[in-house]
């Protein structure tokens, strides 16, 4: 008998093999989307919202599929993911031109993603890498139909792209992108094939920075010092108390909450966020100790087991510095064990190979209780933390303007370019200089606008910038008061007392202020030893940094009314008035002399002309006697007559630290 629902049946069969072939078969095409292409650890560099906020990097791991780019923290099976781009949406793939600039993490070939209107920067650890990765995602987006015309060959840092200076964060590109080239950036003919459509029009409001990708979670952070509150809007903090940080929004100072439920601002530089790799919170770390420095400080308190942790001369690693009293034959001895890292993910830290731990601070305390491997345990943490305070960019949260009845004129203490410079007190509490502009020294107007930009350059070794009185005559500068005066005075008043080392860490002092103006894309212009002030602990800061733009005097103004100091200008400033970082690196080559030296006035029997004519003609300064030879191919480095042949800060900063350690 037949059965009268059997065709259905068939059909019902039929259909539903359809049914689940297709959605095997489009299960099939979702799981080749959800393989890895690549998969590898790379360094993503990222910033909050506001442009003037400090970048930071993150090791995270990296997977490529035909549909995402997805990075986590840790191997994506085990720890979270913390973002991820639809390859559908990415505009542009390419290396980042450098042309040999500083990069502040251990990977060094940096490569974009431009997407809706974000820009990923990655940091790959070697060219080969870099390769596939930028050859790889070109080939899954090659289809795209939002692929860019023209993009930015170089970084976007401090709100401006550093290949054409534009500051619109959606700015048009400013050389021609080619999809299908490979990544040397050989020009190749067009695809007829590919669709491409130049980029949107910008929405009315620049786009910020792409968010902080760690922004949910509650930040905690620690005082490292007391700060008391001078307005009203302002948070006090108590040395070793925790605050809920609020708001980053400016880079310098924090919107925090007390244990009190109190609320207001604090200066960033304060406190240190209570997380496992954040060293400053620990009491055994101390930043930027030199290896001379260290032995000094810890021979001196000579006690069995002091040790520290301190920056080592390789930018990014560290070294333990440990004391020892018992050397067999009586003396004593301080050992420098460098930090190591292991190749493998996660990243673990060692002192002795077969002790590894996945933070710094587990492998101190490890070494604390147990001396496996080192001269001895880690006993006494020592480390100058009872220092004074940092300096805050200006007084309080958006204060810059300083009312003069707020300040105590006390001695006079030199005189500069600009007028008279004195001791004083603001609200007879704060120690500052107080400079009085004399009329007709510089251009007020357009210094006024610009001090509000050189406010917020807070760093260690810049002399900083508190604020200004503009609001009646004369003119008041404020800044940080140095007990030593400048620099070259200092040299000279001290002639013949200086080891070696300490005028090379003079330098690097130096150098460090230099290398933070250069990140933040800022000329100096008129480095010098008499624009460099020096504090009662001996730390040298760099000064008025950018202040010759605004000077109003014939030895600072050539004819085509650009302004320098010859003697300390290299050939394209005197010849064509091309100021850039590697113009004031000239004259960190020269400040370099002036320091080993002791003071002497570089080309001192030769007028400006004549100065022009030797330099042009490649003669250069002679070697100081204090100088040794690695020191002065630094200093001959600096001069190189073509400025791309001229070392970065960041480089400089390596070789000067390199020598330190090495104690040449």
């Amino acid at each position: 008998m037949n059965n009268p629902s059997g065709g259905n049946s068939k059909r019902n069969v039929r259909s539903h093999d359809r049914i689940f072939n297709g959605w095997r078969h489009r299960n099939k095409e979702a799981e080749m989307s959800l393989e890895a292409i690549l998969e590898e650890n790379l360094i993503k560099r990222s910033q909050q919202k506001k442009r003037t906020s400090p970048l930071n990097y993150k090791e995270r791991c990296f997977v490529l599929t035909n549909s995402k780019l997805t990075y986590y923290e840790g191997r994506p099976e085990k720890k979270s993911k913390k973002g991820s781009v639809d390859v559908i949406k990415i505009k542009c793939v390419e290396i980042v031109k450098n042309d040999g600039g500083f990069i502040p993490c251990q990977n060094k070939y940096p490569f974009q993603v431009v997407y809706d209107s974000s820009t990923l920067y990655i940091f790959a650890p070697n060219a080969d890498s870099r390769y596939q990765w930028v050859k790889n995602i070109k080939e899954v987006i090659k289809n795209n139909h939002n692929i860019l015309t023209k993009y930015h060959p170089q970084f976007w840092t401090e709100g401006l792209y550093q290949c054409c200076r534009q500051t619109e964060k959606l700015a048009p590109g400013c050389e021609e992108y080619n999809l299908f080239g490979d990544i040397t950036r050989k020009p190749l003919p067009p695809t007829p094939n590919v669709k491409v459509r130049p980029p949107p029009p910008p929405p009315p409001e620049e786009e910020e920075e792409e968010e902080e990708e760690d922004a949910g979670e509650e930040v905690i952070a620690v005082a490292l010092f007391d700060f008391n509150a001078t307005e009203s809007h302002d948070l006090q903090l108590v040395t070793g108390e925790e605050y809920t940080i609020l708001e980053k929004n400016d880079a310098h100072w924090w919107k925090a909450r007390d244990k009190y439920g109190m609320e207001g601002y604090i200066p960033s530089n304060y406190v240190a966020e209570k997380k496992s790799n954040n060293l400053d919170q620990y009491e055994w770390y101390c930043r930027n100790v030199i290896r001379s420095k260290a032995e000094q400080l810890l021979k001196s308190e000579d006690k069995e087991g002091g040790f520290m942790v301190r920056d080592s001369s390789q930018l990014g690693l560290y070294t333990v510095s440990l004391y020892t009293k018992f050397k067999g034959d009586g003396s004593s001895a301080v050992r420098h064990y460098h930090i190591k890292e292991t190749s493998t993910f996660p990243k673990q830290y060692y002192l002795a190979e077969k002790h590894t731990f996945q933070s710094i601070p587990e492998m101190i305390e490890y070494h604390q209780h147990n001396a496996a491997g080192l001269v001895t345990r880690l006993r006494y943490p020592v480390c100058p933390k009872k220092k004074s305070a940092p300096t805050t960019a200006g007084f309080s949260y958006d204060k810059w303007e300083i009312n003069p009845s707020e300040l105590t004129f006390m001695k006079e203490v030199g005189s500069g370019l600009f007028g008279v410079v004195r001791l004083g007190k603001w609200r007879a509490q704060y120690k500052v200089a107080i400079k009085a502009i004399r009329e007709g020294a510089m251009h007020e107007e357009d210094f006024i606008e610009e001090a509000k930009v050189m406010m917020r350059l807070t760093y260690p070794k810049l002399v900083q910038l508190y604020g200004v009185c503009t609001k009646s005559r004369p003119l008041y500068i404020v800044t940080e008061f140095m007990d030593h005066g400048c620099l070259l005075n200092y040299l000279r008043q001290k002639r013949g007392q200086f080891q070696k080392d300490t005028l090379l860490s003079m330098c690097l002092d130096v150098c460090d202020g230099m290398h933070y103006l250069e990140g933040n894309s800022f000329l100096h212009r008129d480095l010098a030893a008499r624009n460099c002030l020096v504090n009662e602990s001996g730390d040298v800061k760099v000064s008025d940094f950018g202040m010759a733009r605004y000077v109003l005097d014939n030895q600072y103004t050539s004819s085509s009314g650009a302004k320098f100091p010859v003697k300390w200008s290299p050939p394209e400033v005197f010849n064509y008035s091309r100021f850039s970082s590697k113009s004031d690196v000239w004259s960190f080559g020269v400040l370099m002399w002036e320091v080993f030296t002791e003071g002497k006035m570089p080309f001192e029997n030769n007028t400006n002309l004549e100065v022009v004519t030797k330099v042009t003609h490649g003669e250069r300064l002679y070697r100081p006697k204090l100088a040794s030879n690695s020191v002065y191919q630094i200093m001959k480095s600096c001069w190189h007559d073509k400025p791309e042949g001229r070392p970065t800060f960041g480089d400089l900063m390596q070789m000067i630290g390199q020598i330190l350690e090495a104690g040449d």
